[in-house]
């Protein structure tokens, strides 16, 4: 039995040695978010589609774009060592997510079928390099070789069980967040993020997490029309999704003293040793992240009753706010991997 990522991290929570929330922080961080954000009900919108970048929900063709990007939507960063004197994957002057978001924009401008999983199913890696192509000067993008394989199982499957759409999955969910997450990792194994720990199976599901809550984010949040897609998307469920455990919102959770690193964990990130996926510090430090959003926001609604809050929206606003304060993170450390899952 595999544990999902609610209870993976609690269970992980619980027997961490190096990694440990703090009460305190999830207080402190809390009062914060009362005080700023939710006051200016900020954090209870979602901004998916006020970014440029991002199609608009009315579009055919959305729910399989969105499908796509978070096929690719992983490891975007190249060692330093490695990037012999290039600046890191860029395209069109985006970096990291919103350089996939722009490649694949990019393609469909350029009319190249990249929505299509006939197409996908069967793309090379040298059509994928092209259509991933960095600006001058620029690294390429990692794991070119890692993407093409995700694109082949998805397309393959989609048009195997699915009806080459992924809006077929939505529809078999039936309004439920937690069977359209179950559908992903039954079915697409790129996906289906999983380790052990103390002797248990666990699970993050990072991505898969994402590509539903993107979909509620998109649609839900954002559509108006009262119409099929948005009964679809009302998930009765989505308070079961958790935060998206990657290597930036554990950041600015130690930022914000809501996480404490042991000093063994501490001196591995300073001297930015590259974890291993699976290992023991790299599962701590998602696994207490999960947790640590779970009690932040249980205790805002302990203390603000009347909130619609979740995890969703909790992570996607410090996503946020990291990238608008990384200047006051340049000594933060934080845990580098090199993997598909995030």
């Amino acid at each position: 039995m595999v544990l999902y990522p609610k209870e993976t991290g609690q269970f992980i929570s619980k027997h961490s040695k190096n990694v440990k929330i703090s009460p305190d922080g999830i207080q402190q961080l809390g009062k914060m978010l009362i005080s700023t954000m939710l006051k200016n009900d900020d954090i209870l919108k979602s901004n998916f589609c006020e970014e440029s970048l991002h199609p608009k929900p009315n579009e055919p063709w959305t729910i399989d774009w969105i499908f796509v990007i978070d096929t690719l939507n992983f490891c975007f960063w190249t060692p330093k060592n490695e990037l012999n004197g290039k600046s890191e994957w860029t395209v069109n002057g985006y970096v990291g997510y919103f350089a996939l978001c722009a490649a694949i924009n990019r393609a469909m401008e350029e009319n190249i079928d990249i929505l299509n999983p006939n197409y996908y199913s069967k793309i090379t890696e040298e059509q994928l390099s092209y259509i991933l192509r960095p600006d001058e000067n620029c690294a390429t993008v990692p794991l070119l070789k890692e993407r093409t394989n995700c694109l082949h199982e998805v397309g393959t499957i989609l048009m195997q069980e699915f009806n080459s759409t992924f809006k077929t999955c939505l529809e078999m969910a039936n309004g439920s967040a937690m069977k359209l997450l179950e559908i992903i990792v039954t079915n697409f194994e790129c996906f289906r993020d999983e380790s052990q720990f103390n002797g248990y199976q666990i699970s993050f599901y990072k991505r898969a997490q994402i590509l539903v809550a993107d979909i509620w984010s998109c649609f839900y949040l954002n559509c108006s029309e009262d119409n099929f897609l948005s009964k679809l998307v009302n998930f009765y469920d989505i308070d079961q999704i958790t935060m998206f455990a990657d290597y930036r919102v554990p950041q600015i959770l130690n930022y914000f003293n809501v996480l404490e690193y042991s000093p063994e964990l501490l001196n591995t990130l300073n001297e930015k040793q590259i974890l291993m996926p699976g290992s023991n510090l790299e599962i701590e430090i998602r696994g207490c992240s999960i947790e640590a959003i779970e009690q932040l926001k249980n205790w805002l609604k302990t203390e603000k009753p009347d909130i619609v809050i979740n995890s969703i929206l909790l992570d996607q606003y410090l996503w946020d706010l990291r990238r608008k304060i990384n200047h006051k993170l340049q000594e933060v450390p934080f845990h580098q991997v090199i993997s598909i899952y995030y």
